[in-house]
Order: structure tokens, then sequence, then C-alpha cells
């Protein structure tokens, strides 16, 4: 199974999309021991005193394909999550420094908190509202119309490179505006379009 994300995949003004749309998509990975599912999460202070939060909508691939086609990209997602993309934002800044990969800063254990899956068909792709609260405080949201790269355009780019095979998961990005720091002790929870889908703690 990979796990794949993509950076910087959010607006917060429609008007700004034609003009991202031109630059690069960045994609990283995290590995599967990244990954905890409705669960707690352990503070990973062992390894770093400054962990950043973007909450995103995560797609599962339900078939195998590669050099998918635009109009055919969307029919590979077989469910949808929602997710936190952690990072160690002190490790990303040396790995950034010294021009080292992103795996510790993106790919430590607990750094991809995720919730149980919905099938694809509950939702209407390109409206997707979603949201992230800190302590009962909204932090961040947004709605899958305000993405840079949609579901399918992301889909396409990344089986020019790999095959995409059943059961693996897209970090799909996050909002454009919200994201932080988090601390031990914090309560997080995820909505999609109103249901509360992922609720933990730091711990």
């Amino acid at each position: 199974m990979k796990i794949l994300g993509i950076g910087s995949n959010y607006v917060a003004d429609l008007k700004d999309i034609p003009e991202k749309k031109k630059g690069k998509k960045f994609i990283f990975s995290k590995p599967e021991s990244s990954l905890a599912v409705n669960c707690d999460v352990h503070y990973p202070s062992e390894i770093t005193n400054q962990l950043i939060y973007e909450v995103e909508l995560v797609i599962k691939i339900g078939k195998q394909g590669k050099n998918i086609s635009k109009e055919n990209a969307n029919a590979y997602i077989s469910e949808i999550a929602v997710g936190i993309d952690y990072t160690a934002k002190d490790i990303l800044a040396d790995a950034r420094e010294t021009k080292h990969p992103w795996e510790f800063a993106k790919g430590f254990d607990g750094a991809a908190p995720m919730s149980s899956f919905k099938p694809v068909t509950n939702y209407n792709l390109g409206d997707i509202n979603f949201d992230l609260k800190i302590n009962g405080e909204l932090k961040q949201e947004s709605n899958t119309a305000y993405m840079i790269h949609d579901f399918a355009d992301i889909i396409v780019f990344i089986s020019k490179y790999m095959t995409l095979q059943p059961g693996d998961l897209i970090f799909t990005g996050t909002p454009a505006l919200g994201k932080g720091e988090i601390f031990k002790g914090d309560h997080l929870q995820c909505a999609v379009n109103g249901e509360l889908l992922l609720d933990f703690k730091m711990i």
C-alpha cells in the first residue's frame, strides 16, 4: 500500500485557481507505519517540539491503473476518509536546509491520523465540505471546489509515474488557511459534510 500526498492544493479565492494550475504539482509519500486509524496519537516529543497539523480528505484507490485518463480517473476512487497530515516542522526545516528527503518530517509513527472510509457514492466529488476543530474551536474548513488540482487531476498525474493499486491512499491537500501547531493534550475533531468522522486526542 502506498500513502501519497499533494502539497499546496487549495486556494482561498476561486479566481486564483487558473493561475495556480500552471504551477508544478508536488507529491510526497508517507510509510504505512505512519497511519493511526480512529485512535489517539502520541505526541512524538522524542523527535520534535514543533508539530504542524493539516486536515485533508483522503481518497482510496479501488482498482489498478497506470496512465489513467482524466475522464476515467474518478472511477478509480472507491472510498473517502478525512485525515491529518502531520509535519515535524523543525525536522522539515533542517531537511530543506541540507537538501535531504522529507521522510522523517512527514513519516514518523502517527503522522497520518485518519478516519474510517465512506463509499465514494456518498459524495459529489466537486462539492465536499470538510473541517477541523481543535478543543472545540474551528481551525480549518474548505470545500473541494477550492482545489487547485481536483481528485482526477491528482490521479492522472501520479499514474504517469507509478501504477496505482487497490488500497493505495492519497491525501489530497489542506485548506489554504488555518494550519498551525498542535500540542500534547489537544482534542481534534474532523467532519465531512457536517458528519463527525474523526475524533481523537494528542496524548
